[in-house]
């Protein structure tokens, strides 16, 4: 309990330390720079895949249950409230929020945390708010990269290989999508990036032990990001749920 109220704690100064000024603006284009970079490739290979099992197990059920024309509703819509936010929350966790850890736990065992304070710069504002902003920003990008591609591969991979029509692919989605299942994709998007950059910038500045010390707090950050996102996954879910009507019911 002790090791969740210094995490909520740090989390509320790095959120307030967003709204502080002087922003570090080249900061954030560096670190957006680099997460987007280490994340971009690995998500969009990975979303292929994944839009096209979806595909393929959905049309293979639809089709036993006789509704083939829902097909392109049930796939577009598991991709992009779904596995789109997921898949993006995995890589930016994994790729960018692993590499935001190792460099803040390097920046702690050779002290450099403490001599910014020293000199009366704080950490927080200086090297946590704009990583946290970077990834909130690439996880939003991603997201819409994601769901695209994993919406073409599903596309493809029905019409293609289990000879879907692709005008009732195209039109169930229609009949069923809405724009709140979009929004609540980016929603959720955004605040898987923010819980990566945080766990992962709490885990660096706490490190230590030496280099141990930061490998080992890389490896909790990823662990400990994964549990939480799969958490908040199922609770903003259910709220949408409960909250947004559904078309057809």
């Amino acid at each position: 309990m002790k090791a969740a109220g210094l995490f909520f704690a740090f989390a509320l100064d790095a959120l307030r330390g967003l709204f502080r000024r002087p922003w570090q603006v080249r900061e954030f284009v560096q670190q957006a720079w680099f997460v987007s970079s280490v994340s971009i490739m690995p998500a969009a290979l990975v979303s292929v895949p994944f839009g096209a099992v979806i595909a393929l197990q959905l049309g293979s059920l639809v089709r036993q249950l006789g509704a083939q024309s829902f097909t392109g509703a049930a796939s577009v819509l598991a991709v992009v409230r779904e596995a789109g936010p997921i898949v993006t929350a995995l890589i930016i966790a994994g790729a960018g929020g692993s590499a935001i850890c190792a460099d803040l736990g390097a920046r702690k065992i050779r002290e450099e945390l403490d001599a910014m304070e020293v000199l009366g710069i704080d950490p927080l504002q200086r090297l946590v708010a704009p990583r946290i902003a970077a990834t909130m920003l690439v996880a939003l990008l991603l997201n819409g990269l994601v769901s695209v591609v994993g919406v073409a591969g599903g596309y493809f991979f029905n019409v293609v290989l289990q000879h879907g029509t692709p005008g009732a692919y195209v039109a169930s989605f229609q009949a069923l999508g809405q724009l709140p299942d979009l929004v609540v994709g980016e929603l959720k998007a955004l605040v898987f990036g923010a819980v990566a950059a945080l766990v992962a910038s709490y885990k660096g500045m706490t490190a230590k032990g030496g280099p141990k010390g930061v490998g080992d707090a890389v490896n909790h950050s990823v662990v400990i990001t994964f549990m939480l996102l799969f958490a908040l996954n199922f609770v903003i879910t259910a709220v949408y749920f409960q909250i947004v009507p559904q078309k057809g019911s």
